[in-house]
């Protein structure tokens, strides 16, 4: 059957078939119980939640699956040196995002305050809750990690989005390494090169990973449903993992204008910006993305540009001027057809069916 992967044995689910775990307050303990109950994975992404908080949303998410589910952390959390702003940096960024406070007609924000780091008491919190599978972005993890979350049953799954950072990975001994094309929405968890450097579609970087590692390798990037599921597990994948696809149905945590706008004509339109966090991600093409193409380096580091974004967007968001939020969404995003995970599983499962046997 061809569910019966290498991912189906090592992670205790009946389908290979994964949802990306979103950051931001986009993930939900019920889209991840949801498609952990219909035997894929769900995935929580908890990189912005304090230690605390990660253990109350596995208590959440415990009370509504017994099944396998996957728990994400960011290793590297900020891109600013001692996790602070300069006053250059900071009247840099002011000048080019003033025209668009006073669009809204609110003031800009003072600099943002030091960010301080919070993956020390994330990885405690995983370590204590035991989830099924922590996935991990943005970097490697020491052996020490590894070995505590192969003493505890803890399966790891990496990020890559070269060959050379799933080599790097590979070398760690993690269990799993996700295969992260540039057609993904959401982030670029690039780690060893630039983002704008690492820009290798995903049925490519499976190809070139099967020859190079012996790591089973889960496919995300471009897949929505059960075509681009078979297709992965064609050229080698041993799982596919689907983002924007779940991020639509109405059991994540995207607010109902985003989840619109992946619908709408407006999602034919993608592209890769650092305009709204400092990091390169993917997202409904807009405005003010377009407008500041070429203007990055005049962007705070993440996350601390999210920081300085938070009342443009709150306010944007109030007036409907929805071409000033960034709307993450893939390339894959016209395709998109389900608004409920159910539906969504249980289509992806019957038209995988009809394409690998």
């Amino acid at each position: 059957m061809w569910n019966n992967t290498t991912a189906t044995a090592l992670l205790g689910i009946e389908y290979p078939i994964m949802q990306g775990p979103f950051g931001g307050g986009l993930s939900t303990a019920q889209l991840t119980a949801a498609v952990s109950n219909k035997g894929g994975l769900g995935g929580y992404g908890a990189y912005t939640l304090s230690g605390q908080e990660i253990y109350e949303v596995d208590k959440q998410i415990k009370a509504l699956t017994h099944k396998p589910y996957n728990i994400n952390l960011w290793v590297s959390e900020t891109d600013a040196p001692g996790g602070v702003v300069t006053d250059e940096q900071y009247e840099q960024a002011k000048a080019l995002y003033l025209p668009y406070f006073d669009e809204v007609g609110i003031p800009v924000p003072p600099k943002p305050g030091p960010f301080k780091n919070r993956f020390e008491n994330q990885l405690q919190a995983i370590l204590d809750i035991r989830p099924k599978v922590f996935s991990f972005m943005f970097g490697t993890l020491p052996q020490d990690v590894l070995e505590q979350c192969r003493k505890l049953g803890i399966k790891t799954v990496g990020a890559a989005t070269t060959l050379d950072e799933a080599i790097a990975l590979d070398a760690t001994g993690v269990d799993m390494i996700i295969a992260s094309g540039f057609e993904s929405g959401g982030h670029r968890p690039s780690f060893l090169d630039a983002a704008e450097q690492s820009t290798i579609g995903t049925f490519v970087l499976i190809q070139l990973l099967k020859e190079k590692i012996k790591t089973p390798i889960i496919a995300a990037g471009g897949i929505a449903n059960g075509r681009g599921v078979a297709a992965a597990l064609t050229l080698g994948a041993d799982a596919a993992q689907i983002g924007t696809a779940f991020l639509a149905c109405e059991e994540s945590g995207a607010l109902p204008v985003h989840r619109e706008v992946l619908f709408s004509e407006a999602a034919k339109h993608t592209m890769l910006s650092r305009a709204f966090t400092g990091r390169l991600g993917r997202g409904i093409a807009t405005r003010l993305a377009k407008d500041l193409l070429g203007k990055e380096h005049q962007v705070l580091p993440f996350p601390l540009q999210t920081t300085f974004m938070a009342p443009l967007r709150k306010a944007a968001l109030d007036q409907q001027k929805h071409d000033m939020v960034l709307f993450w969404g893939g390339q894959i995003t016209p395709v998109l057809k389900h608004r409920k995970a159910d539906e969504l599983m249980q289509s992806l499962i019957a038209e995988t069916g009809q394409y690998v046997r």
